[in-house]
């Protein structure tokens, strides 16, 4: 018995640190220097129709899938565009540099909905876009030639 008490004494104890902590002000976000990496990249997967089938359902149009059909020996491909990773975090005040390696694809005519950033992404380069995150909210990057999978986000949290 004296067992189960120290137990649920133990646990007592550590649910109201949890609960004490969780209910703390939030401490306020400190603007700062932000370098983020990213990367446009073509993630690729081939297989055989011996494996699997061709799938009869075609993808959604424009240029962020593609879906080749079976070559002469049943080998077919499915890939996609994407910015990797696909989110960014920041707080607001932050001057942010993203510095962004192309990978895959020849060109990537790219924009930041809502800050009017508007920059270009080439295989083989490094493009760095340099800007001070001044607004709160949930913005849109996305690559204009590989939609609708090349999107992603940057989360700018508010300072206060």
């Amino acid at each position: 018995m004296r067992k189960w008490t120290a137990t649920l004494l133990a646990f007592g104890l550590g649910a109201g640190l949890l609960v004490s902590a969780c209910s703390a002000p939030a401490a306020k976000l400190a603007a700062g220097e932000r370098t983020i990496y990213l990367a446009a990249i073509e993630p690729k997967g081939t297989t055989n129709v011996s494996k699997e089938p061709f799938p009869a359902q075609a993808l959604p149009e424009g240029g962020g899938y593609g879906l080749d059909e079976p070559d002469a020996d049943g080998n077919w491909v499915v890939e996609t565009y994407r910015w990797l990773p696909g989110e960014i975090t920041v707080a607001q005040g932050d001057r942010v540099t993203l510095e962004i390696l192309g990978v895959n694809g020849d060109s990537h005519p790219s924009a930041i909905e809502g800050y009017d950033l508007t920059f270009e992404v080439k295989r083989g380069q490094l493009t760095t876009v340099a800007f001070v995150a001044d607004k709160p909210g949930i913005f849109k990057i996305f690559c204009s030639v590989h939609q609708p999978s090349m999107t992603g986000q940057l989360v700018v949290l508010p300072s206060s």
